[in-house]
């Protein structure tokens, strides 16, 4: 399961919407094939393996296969590959995780068990889960798992007064957000950033296939149509006005804009994320500043925090997120240490938050 995994990991920037899979085709100990999951409309991880067996002539009746997720059991751009497994002769199937996915959710180990293959689950499901918590999430929520990440300084700062903040963190932790970037489906930041820092929001310190889909929310939709993030391709703007002329204007240029307006004349930030749920989103990466990074804490829609602290004190300066004063400790906001690791001479600590 672990060379699955691994696989598995092959996919981290090209399965999406589809979940990263690696699977692994096993006779008495000697790998036969394995594979992962393909671009969308192409191979899943099973069909790919078995494709791969058989170009090299290799029988794989009476073999086992460990794969990362539960085989599909429906016809959606591929065909089924608990078919596929099924048809194959396939002996035993080793599986780390069932798939939430309503149009598998158990059916696909169920076909197997009826074919007479015999089915095992929850090898290594924790690091399985892991590879997947944004597939994982919207299947179970309709909404994409959300990745908030902060550069700061150990008192907690992420910009002077003035709005300086370039560079607060190493160039090793600014390289290694590039592969959290490289890893989402999309980006999302606030009109105060792109007006202060006018971020490009792309992939640059990672060789990858694809870029993130690029995501601005922008209340009152004064985005200048000249702005870097919407420069080579196309964006999706979220704005609670429908201001006839800069709508065209942006529309023209290639970029989307989605009318989603709450009470208070601001973006409906729970329905952004089920629109990005709907657009199959599998995780967000935000990168935005402290008064969006505070609405999405207080709208609950904040999955895990990737916060990377600096060795350094910079007094007083802007927070992390701007959120309302408690009046009572048990009203806080609560996360858990998931892991927390040195990457040049700073630490950067993922924390996940804690189910209400």
């Amino acid at each position: 399961m672990h060379a699955a995994l691994a696989q598995a990991a092959k996919a981290m920037y090209t399965a999406t919407p589809n979940p990263r899979v690696g699977c692994v085709i096993v006779r008495n100990g000697d790998v036969l094939a394995e594979g992962h999951t393909q671009p969308t409309g192409f191979a899943h991880a099973e069909a790919y393996a078995l494709h791969h067996a058989q170009q090299q002539g290799i029988d794989v009746r009476g073999a086992t296969v460990y794969v990362s997720l539960e085989p599909c059991s429906h016809h959606g751009r591929t065909p089924p590959c608990a078919d596929a497994l099924i048809n194959a002769g396939i002996a035993r199937v080793v599986v780390a995780i069932e798939d939430p996915n309503p149009l598998v959710a158990g059916q696909g180990l169920a076909k197997l068990r009826a074919a007479g293959i015999q089915v095992e689950l929850g090898t290594l499901a924790e690091p399985a889960r892991e590879i997947n918590r944004g597939f994982l999430h919207r299947m179970q929520h309709a909404r994409p798992w959300v990745r908030m990440k902060i550069a700061a300084s150990i008192d907690g700062g992420t910009a002077l007064q003035n709005g300086q903040s370039q560079w607060i963190t190493s160039a090793q932790a600014r390289d290694d957000g590039h592969h959290w970037r490289a890893r989402s489906c999309a980006i999302l930041t606030g009109i105060g950033t792109v007006q202060q820092d006018d971020p490009q929001l792309n992939v640059r310190a990672v060789d990858t296939p694809r870029q993130p889909r690029r995501v601005v929310v922008d209340s009152h939709l004064v985005i200048s149509p000249q702005a870097r993030m919407l420069q080579d391709a196309p964006a999706w703007i979220f704005t609670a006005v429908d201001h006839a002329e800069p709508v065209a204007q942006l529309r023209s240029q290639g970029h989307e804009v989605i009318t989603l307006p709450d009470d208070t004349g601001k973006v409906d930030l729970h329905a952004l994320m089920r629109e990005l749920g709907r657009r199959e989103i599998n995780e967000l990466h935000v990168e935005a500043g402290f008064k969006l990074n505070g609405s999405l804490l207080r709208a609950g829609v904040v999955d895990e925090l990737l916060l990377y602290m600096a060795p350094c004190l910079l007094g007083p300066a802007q927070g992390l997120a701007r959120l309302p004063v408690l009046e009572q400790l048990d009203h806080r906001l609560s996360f858990y240490f998931h892991d927390i690791e040195r990457v040049g001479p700073d630490v950067r600590l993922r924390l996940i938050r804690n189910p209400s």
